[in-house]
């Protein structure tokens, strides 16, 4: 019994010991499980840690994607071309910032100028061009439909400016009276000295431009003068109008030549003197008519050489280009180019539908300076200025081209040219809402001008035709434009009876300059950048200058 009681005891003992190992192991599985738990409490909270850093990441480079995308990469890969898509140095990776100054000082060392060089930078075709003003990124922002990445090469397209610059006229320093009836034409002399102009009142007057004084009276039309124009030696003017004759001027003893040079029957509309380079003695001429021809002469001897007849209605504009072409257009809706040698007709332009009214010539501005330009040079024989004149001649030429030309019409549009390769306008440009009277050209042929009687002007590329900006200040017609010689400023005359100045750079009005009375039908700036000179209704020639 006691032997009983004792394995009681025992399995009671052992009942209570295995009962404290299980509630241990118990305690010890539930220790282990909250730990488990904690630990992949822990993971998780790492695991949420980490996918909310990754998330961070992604909309960081999302966010750095779409600034990249608005503002453009950082760098761009660009490639420098002239004008006629040649180009020049290699490719460069360069920071989307970089500035023109910098993109310039780039290009004079590629080119290995040795004199730092001004330039207008592009970027674009020529369907799609925006001008570098600040930096490469401001310019391709500037252009919504190009896709100019990193990995593209944008070309940037130069081209040189004047190495001088001409101050803007601000304020009239002279009237000039003399005149009876309405000035009708004004043109400087091409070395900038004198001034030409003729009036309604029949006379033709030269005027001395640094005493600001009349030089002489020259009486001898009977009729309005509707035409004055220095040859390319200064030494003589020509003159043309209503009375259907043509007088040779001595400019410096402001004498009649011979005898006016008569043959048309009916009243001049231009004149166009042979080019310097092509005879130094500035003897031939080639003059307009209403009676639908043109005709070359020997101011020499006063006979015509040649008639260009094909016009079937009033010959409005003549020019005598450089590469052995004459211009005409005409009302009968054309444009003829005739040979200058033969005198016949060379090529045909057709395209507008209305009365062709002005012509203009991307070489017109050397032309009619031959060798005067801003570096007044002085020559020791009439050979070596023929030869400067004809290397300015080359030089505005382009490497690959031609001359182009530039035609405005009572159709309201205009055609641009290139007639010694082809009959086919370059362009057609519409946008004026009514006749466009004048076209100019910039003086280093790069763009022109249409002034209409919309009371607007236009500015066009003057390679492509392509439309570049719309100045509207006048609220008259706009008769007259004139460029300055370094190709940067614009004044144009109004019947409104003011002259503006316009900046072509920035494309903006600089000053407006009121002083006539009446419409101001003529404008000239003298080749030399100084002065400006306008004739009015009220029979006032005016001299602006800064």
């Amino acid at each position: 019994m006691e032997k009983v009681v004792k394995r009681a005891k025992v399995n009671e003992e052992d009942e209570v010991h295995t009962s404290e190992k299980v509630l241990d192991q118990v305690e010890k599985d539930h220790k282990q499980k909250a730990k488990n738990l904690d630990t992949t409490k822990d993971n998780n909270e790492d695991a949420k840690e980490e996918q909310k850093k990754e998330e961070q990441k992604k909309e960081e480079q999302n966010k750095y994607k779409e600034e990249e995308k608005e503002e453009g990469p950082s760098e761009y890969l660009i490639m420098f071309q002239n004008a006629e898509g040649e180009p020049v140095g290699d490719q460069i990776m360069l920071d989307s910032r970089t500035t023109k100054r910098n993109l310039v000082s780039l290009l004079n060392t590629f080119l290995e100028n040795e004199e730092k060089l001004p330039y207008s930078l592009y970027i674009g075709d020529e369907t799609n061009q925006s001008e570098v003003r600040s930096s490469i990124l401001d310019s391709v922002k500037e252009l919504p439909n190009a896709k100019y990445n990193a990995e593209t090469v944008i070309p940037i397209i130069y081209k040189p400016e004047a190495m001088f610059r001409v101050r803007p006229i601000t304020r009239a320093s002279t009237t000039l009276e003399g005149h009876t009836e309405a000035i009708l034409a004004t043109n400087f002399s091409p070395d900038g000295k004198n001034l030409a102009t003729g009036s309604g009142d029949c006379t033709v007057r030269i005027w001395d431009i640094f005493t600001e004084t009349p030089h002489h009276t020259l009486e001898g039309h009977t009729d309005w003068v509707f035409f004055v124009c220095f040859s390319p030696d200064c030494k003589r003017i020509a003159s043309g109008g209503k009375d259907k004759k043509i007088i040779i001027w001595d400019a410096k003893k402001g004498e009649m030549i011979n005898k006016p040079l008569s043959g048309h029957k009916d009243y001049i509309t231009s004149l166009s003197w042979e080019p310097f380079f092509k005879n130094s003695e500035c003897r031939y001429l080639v003059s307009s008519s209403k009676d639908q021809t043109c005709k070359i002469w020997d101011t020499i001897t006063g006979v015509p050489l040649k008639t260009l007849k094909g016009h079937t209605d009033h010959v409005t504009k003549v020019i005598w280009g450089g590469e052995d072409l004459i211009y005409s257009a005409s009302r009968d809706t054309t444009i003829k180019c005739w040979n200058a040698k033969k005198g016949k007709l060379a090529r045909e332009l057709k395209g507008h539908g209305h009365w062709v009214n002005t012509l203009a010539l991307s070489t017109d501005y050397v032309l009619r300076t031959s060798c005067f330009d801003h570096t007044q040079k002085e020559f020791s024989s009439t050979k070596e200025m023929k030869q400067y004149a004809l290397e300015r001649y080359n030089k505005a030429m382009s490497k690959k081209g031609h001359e182009r030309l530039v035609s405005g019409s009572d159709d309201y549009t205009l055609f641009l040219w290139e007639p010694y390769i082809s009959k086919k306008p370059i362009a057609r440009m519409t946008g004026h809402q009514q006749l466009i009277n004048q076209v100019v050209f910039s003086p280093d042929g790069q763009f022109f001008v249409s002034a209409s009687f919309d009371q607007s002007i236009k500015l066009w590329d003057g390679k492509s035709g392509k439309f570049m900006h719309t100045f509207r200040a006048h609220v008259g017609r706009v008769y007259q434009v004139a460029w300055s010689a370094d190709s940067r400023l614009l004044v144009s005359g109004s019947k409104d009876t003011t002259l503006k100045v316009w900046d072509m750079k920035r494309k903006k009005l600089m000053f407006d300059l009121p002083g006539h009375a009446d419409e101001v039908y003529a404008v000239d700036w003298s080749p030399d950048g100084e002065k400006v000179a306008s004739g009015s209704k009220d029979k006032r020639l005016r001299i602006w200058k800064n």
